[in-house]
C-alpha cells in the first residue's frame, strides 16, 4: 500500500508568514531552525528575511497593508531529521520567544511520525515533524 500522504514533492515554491515586528521573528526563526539547517539567507529588502536550505524557500514579511498578520488555522511544517532535531527545533523556539502549540512526541495522525508545535512571536504556527 503506498503512503497516503506525500511530502517534500516539490509542490509549492515557497511559504510566507506575516511580522509586524521583523527582528522578534527573524531571531525567533533563527534560533527554531538552525537545529533543522534551515538558515537565515538575509533579507530582501527592508520588509522581508529570507530563509532556506540552500535557496530561499520561507519568507518572514512585514504585511504590505501594515496590519497584524492573521493565519489562524495556517501551519507550516519544518522536516526533521530525527526526533532530537524537533525537540532541539522546540526548545530553541521556546528560548528565543516561541510559545508552545504542542510538545514534542508522538503523533498518531500518521504512522512514525515525532512533531512538535510552536507559534512564532506574530501568532504564526509552525510545526516539526520527523518520521522514525
Amino acid at each position: 500500500m503506498a503512503d497516503p500522504i506525500i511530502c517534500g514533492d516539490g509542490v509549492f515554491s515557497h511559504a510566507c508568514v506575516g511580522a509586524t515586528d521583523l527582528a522578534a521573528s527573524s531571531a525567533f526563526y533563527d534560533a527554531a531552525l538552525a537545529p533543522l539547517g534551515v538558515k537565515n539567507l538575509g533579507p530582501s529588502g527592508e520588509t522581508v528575511m529570507l530563509y532556506g536550505k540552500d535557496k530561499p524557500a520561507f519568507l518572514v514579511l512585514k504585511p504590505s497593508n501594515g496590519e497584524a498578520p492573521s493565519g489562524n488555522g495556517v501551519t507550516i511544517g519544518f522536516a526533521a531529521a530525527s526526533p532530537a532535531d524537533v525537540d532541539a527545533f522546540h526548545a530553541a523556539g521556546l528560548a528565543a520567544g516561541g510559545t508552545d502549540e504542542g510538545a514534542p512526541g508522538p503523533r498518531d495522525i500518521l504512522p512514525g511520525a515525532y512533531a512538535a508545535y510552536l507559534r512564532d512571536p506574530a501568532g504564526n504556527k509552525i510545526c516539526s515533524y520527523a518520521f522514525v
